[in-house]
């Protein structure tokens, strides 16, 4: 008879991970876009269409795989869980990962519910999602305010690394960071300034001046240096988000990138920025308001691309709100191929750059100017097209373009919204 020999599983093995770095490992799993299901089967960002997988198998592929990548769980750990490969050992391994899960849900990263039944019209029957697999997505996850709040912070954390501010809101760099005030050079009293004293500097006059520290001092009204600093102005902001078909084909999903900054740019916003504000519009055949709370479940849904109804919205949004500055952050992939018509049909043309649909979506642009609301569009496609359209765009509004990609659109995104933040006085 074929002999085996047990490791005995260690409870604490769960424990000993890294939760947080963990989480940080499945953002792209727990953010994952897809594509949206059909009209009379969910909204694009209520629940989970086909291509995404909120089961709870589906997540303890994603933590292994995760453990696994990130050198959390070594090949020793998993030759020691899996044992032989027979059922014992597959049901340590499985042990584990339910303890991470159950890790997750208890510190409120992750809630558990039942998914949504389907139309049986609307089921297929072989594939992701048949129904073969319904009994293994009967109790599905979501993420929690929590789990987004610290994806966010994660993510803003990573951003901000990339260009040398890695530390968020205690910065000791040259440039403008997220929490401290970058103090300029001081400058003479003036009649009207704050008296904010720069005590070195004005000491240093009166040196100069007299060649003596002696006390008393001998200060003059030109001794007198004051310290300049920055002013913060309240933002409100509005990101525009394209959930258009391109947005996740060609083997490339650009939309789950697109949600990372929305988080990343929220979190800092709330912690760095409370007095400003952030929304967030969704367009596509037509376009909505969206709560941030549903963000990491936005999908892909129809095909085209309202960008002036998309606009129109974000004006509508910004105008209710007295803040110094009102800006939109358009972050797109495509040309304008939609247009709300009067009697509310949507009007469509699927080869993108008709004559009507850019006339109208300029019309809005320039509405958008003319109620002081900067444009700042980021492109992640380049062709030539594209580009001319994006180029009068950015003159109309007097906005910025950026052409960029997924790996650089939030470094781009984050830099821009920091430099608007400040501006140098007395």
């Amino acid at each position: 008879m074929r002999l085996h020999s047990y490791t005995k599983f260690n409870p604490a093995l769960a424990d000993a991970v890294d939760l947080q770095a963990l989480l940080d490992q499945l953002s792209d799993f727990l953010l994952q876009s897809g594509f949206a299901g059909t009209d009379d089967q969910r909204s694009w960002w209520g629940e989970p269409g086909e291509d995404a997988d909120r089961s709870m198998d589906g997540l303890r592929e994603a933590i292994l795989k995760a453990l696994i990548e990130g050198g959390q769980l070594t090949p020793e750990m998993l030759k020691a869980l899996r044992g032989e490969g027979d059922e014992v050992s597959e049901a340590k391994l499985a042990e584990l990962l339910d303890g991470l899960v159950q890790r997750l849900i208890a510190d409120g990263f992750l809630t558990m519910d039942q998914a949504g039944d389907v139309p049986s019209g609307h089921q297929p029957v072989t594939g992701k999602g048949s129904m073969g697999q319904a009994a293994a997505r009967d109790v599905q996850f979501k993420l929690t305010d929590k789990g987004m709040d610290f994806l966010g912070h994660r993510t803003l954390r990573h951003l901000l690394g990339s260009f040398g501010k890695s530390s968020v809101g205690s910065h000791d760099t040259p440039h403008l960071s997220t929490g401290i005030e970058a103090d300029a050079w001081s400058k003479p009293y003036e009649f009207g300034d704050v008296l904010n004293l720069d005590v070195a500097a004005t000491l240093s006059n009166a040196l100069a001046r007299t060649g003596s520290l002696d006390v008393p001092l001998d200060l003059d009204y030109s001794d007198l240096m004051v310290r300049q600093s920055e002013y913060r102005s309240s933002c409100a902001t509005v990101l525009m988000l394209d959930t258009s078909h391109s947005m996740i084909l060609y083997g490339e999903d650009r939309f789950t990138p697109a949600k990372k900054v929305a988080l990343a740019l929220t979190h800092l916003i709330r912690t760095q920025f409370p007095g400003d504000t952030i929304r967030v519009v969704l367009f596509h055949d037509s376009a909505e308001e969206i709560p941030i709370a549903k963000l990491a479940g936005a999908q892909v849904g129809p095909y085209h691309t309202n960008t002036a109804e998309g606009l129109k919205l974000a004006r509508r949004l910004l105008m209710a709100q007295k803040k110094d500055m009102r800006q939109i952050i358009m972050i797109t992939d495509g040309k304008p191929s939609a247009l709300t018509m009067p009697d509310g049909q949507i009007y469509k043309n699927s080869m993108g750059l008709d004559g009507y649909v850019l006339a109208e979506t300029l019309r809005e642009v320039a509405a958008c100017r003319k109620s002081g609301i900067v444009i700042n569009t980021f492109m992640l496609a380049r062709d030539r097209a594209l580009v001319e359209f994006v180029r009068r765009m950015c003159e109309i509004a007097r906005g910025k373009a950026y052409f960029t990609n997924t790996m650089t659109l939030g470094q781009f995104i984050l830099m821009d919204f920091l430099r608007r933040k400040t501006k140098r006085v007395s």
